[in-house]
């Protein structure tokens, strides 16, 4: 069996997806937005195709692949990948994209899990769910991310650069996942295809943001920066980043573990910033 897999975004998660399934075996090939980034991937061993969201691959790129994957967000007019492509993958085995937990809307904390229906007001979200819908009209695979972090990418990044905040919400809960469990969870989903599935892709320990703001800087031996009120920090934040402490909940990840066995490689966020700060 051909093992070629395209992915829609070779972005921060995609291109973890793609070295992943490379080191597997796979063939891999993507999009990317820039003629830079095509050639230092194609150095890599990495096809790439420019693709700006509005004119269709060409259809042999497609038609080529056994697995498609989108990890590109969607735009006012939908998700781009598929409104310009849709009928070059009707002949693909599988498909996947990746979604948000954000979906799920606020909880104050609760627990969710893939039978929670989505009530999320936040437009972003909402599109989101809109392009989740139409890729599982098509029998794509769904996995929803909570906040994505792994190196280059975290906690122990903003430390260094001084620019880690701990603020000090009540109440306040975020679900977190590494950017390598995330292609383990992808991979998995691949070899145990089920048409439509929706997989919550997060670690078992949501926790506050000043919580890990803490263990990074334990880690760094450096000291921990006082707790700013949310009050206090709101008015200084951008509108997106305030959007996110408009919402708090507890992701469960059970589905992922029972349906595709999946083993955590950092299974909290303390193992995954304890082995972000071992890389320097």
């Amino acid at each position: 069996m051909t093992k070629r897999l395209f992915i829609f975004g070779l972005g921060y998660s995609g291109l973890e997806i793609a070295r992943l399934a490379r080191a597997e075996g796979w063939q891999v090939a993507g999009t990317v937005t820039g003629a830079e980034k095509a050639a230092r991937l194609a150095a890599e061993g990495i096809e790439t195709h420019l693709f700006d969201g509005t004119t269709p691959l060409a259809a042999s790129v497609l038609e080529a692949a056994s697995h498609v994957l989108c990890t590109v967000a969607p735009g006012t007019t939908g998700d781009p990948a598929l409104r310009t492509n849709a009928t070059a993958l009707g002949g693909t085995r599988w498909l996947g994209y990746l979604s948000t937990t954000g979906v799920y809307g606020d909880h104050a904390g609760g627990w969710v899990d893939e039978t929670t229906p989505p009530r999320s007001t936040q437009p972003r979200s909402l599109s989101r769910l809109a392009a989740e819908q139409a890729w599982q009209a098509f029998g794509a695979t769904i996995f929803r991310l909570p906040g994505i972090y792994g190196p280059g990418r975290s906690a122990i990044d903003r430390v260094r650069e001084g620019t880690a905040q701990r603020i000090d919400k009540p109440g306040q809960i975020f679900s977190r996942i590494h950017v390598e469990d995330i292609a383990a969870a992808v991979l998995a989903a691949m070899k145990r295809p089920s048409a439509g599935a929706i997989y919550n892709v997060a670690d078992d320990l949501p926790a506050p943001n000043g919580d890990v703001i803490a263990c990074a800087c334990e880690l760094l031996g450096l000291p921990i920066p006082p707790a700013i009120p949310w009050e206090q920090a709101a008015p200084t934040m951008s509108a997106m980043a305030r959007s996110f402490y408009a919402e708090s909940r507890r992701v469960r990840n059970d589905r992922l573990k029972r349906e595709l066995g999946v083993a955590l490689r950092y299974p909290t966020y303390r193992e995954g910033l304890r082995a972000i700060a071992a890389l320097a």
